[in-house]
């Protein structure tokens, strides 16, 4: 379920409500009682983990034989 934030013009309160995404947005604080408006937010960004990511998503080891790239260091040697 994703996150939203609200807040409060009245008093200043803040919070995050978990709810569906069908769900309506709540419309009254619970700090005061007036009326709230949501915020739009930037989410996270992405995360990556794990042992790393190549520019091209493949190894830079690439077998000689089968590598035609000029930028290969592999190829260049076997190519002399």
């Amino acid at each position: 379920m994703p996150t939203y934030d609200y807040a409060c013009d009245s008093c200043n309160h803040t919070f995050e409500a978990f709810q569906k995404m069908s769900d309506s947005p709540l419309d009254t604080c619970p700090e005061c009682g007036k009326k709230i408006r949501r915020v739009l937010s930037g989410g996270i960004g992405v995360s990556f983990k794990g042992s790393g990511f190549y520019v091209n998503d493949s190894s830079s080891k690439c077998p000689a034989s089968g590598c035609a790239s000029s930028s290969c260091p592999q190829s260049q040697a076997a190519n002399g």
